[in-house]
């Protein structure tokens, strides 16, 4: 299986009591019909820090059964704990995910060889495909080139990295020392043409949780090779790309997606909602996009 195209990181819709599964259910139908090529349940945009685990691993299990392998799931399962991400991605991979996306080790900040040390005992524990998730500005660590180089040469289930850096001469450099089979995915919406520009295969979305269509067009026209018309089109979605980090993620497309009807805006702390003139200019954004009535 090719994880590739459009895959959205998705939110997880709540209540004041849990989580809200009809909601979540229906967003996944609204992705599979309207282009999304995969999903990511439990990622950042998903708020796993706050799921318990018993939420994290129903999340996985609604989206898996919803998506009735329409399209991929690629179950967020990190940690900044090596037995808890390896618990996570068993259950992930027993629940029926596609694959999982392994995000660097945050607040402990270990060494590169302890990064690689996690990484391949995830790896070991299970069958299925591992993506590693690079960001370093919320895990404070960068999974540096020759530590991905080596996770690749000596774990045969790591198949690609979610670059969110950032950085286009590092993105460059792990796609050329992984090889042409390795899966390289933009982070950051702002940097799907140039990623694919450099050999990736796609993004991790944030804004295809409330464009999907328009994510996937620019998507599937660099697979296609029209450059220019994918960079016009990603030039039109700059600013609501820059609106849907007004403030931190997700609260921003959270919001969005309640202005939207999508599902509920309720975010979990310490998440919280946003300032009001940050709203306002949320609001404005959206109308100009006509996501809602102005």
């Amino acid at each position: 299986m090719e994880f590739k195209g459009s895959i959205v990181a998705l939110v997880t819709p709540f209540t004041e009591h849990g989580v809200d599964e009809w909601k979540l259910a229906e967003l996944v139908n609204f992705q599979v019909k309207n282009g999304t090529d995969g999903i990511v349940p439990c990622g950042t945009t998903g708020e796993s820090p706050t799921l318990s685990h018993e939420e994290h691993d129903r999340v996985i299990e609604i989206v898996v059964d919803t998506v009735a392998k329409r399209i991929p799931v690629i179950a967020g399962t990190g940690s900044n704990s090596t037995r808890e991400a390896v618990s996570l991605t068993r259950h992930a991979q027993d629940a029926g995910a596609d694959a999982a996306l392994v995000v660097t080790p945050y607040y402990n900040k270990p060494t590169q060889k302890g990064l690689y040390l996690h990484f391949k005992e995830v790896a070991d524990s299970v069958k299925i495909p591992i993506i590693l998730y690079n960001i370093e500005g919320r895990c404070a660590r960068n999974i540096e080139t020759e530590t991905i180089r080596k996770l690749v040469k000596d774990c045969k289930n790591i198949i690609g990295v979610k670059e969110a850096s950032g950085n286009l001469t590092q993105a460059q450099a792990v796609k050329d020392s992984c090889g042409k089979k390795f899966t390289l995915l933009s982070g950051d919406d702002a940097l799907t043409v140039p990623m694919m520009k450099l050999g990736g295969s796609g993004v991790i979305s944030v804004l295809g949780n409330i464009m999907p269509k328009e994510v996937s067009e620019v998507v599937h026209l660099m697979m296609k090779g029209k450059v220019k018309e994918a960079e016009a089109k990603q030039e039109k979605l700059i600013p609501i790309i820059k609106a849907m980090f007004l403030e931190t993620n997700p609260i921003p497309v959270k919001t969005a997606c309640g202005l939207m009807g999508l599902c509920p805006s309720l975010v979990r702390l310490p998440m919280c909602e946003m300032e009001p003139e940050n709203l306002e200019k949320l609001k404005l954004v959206l109308k100009q996009y006509k996501l809602i009535k102005g």
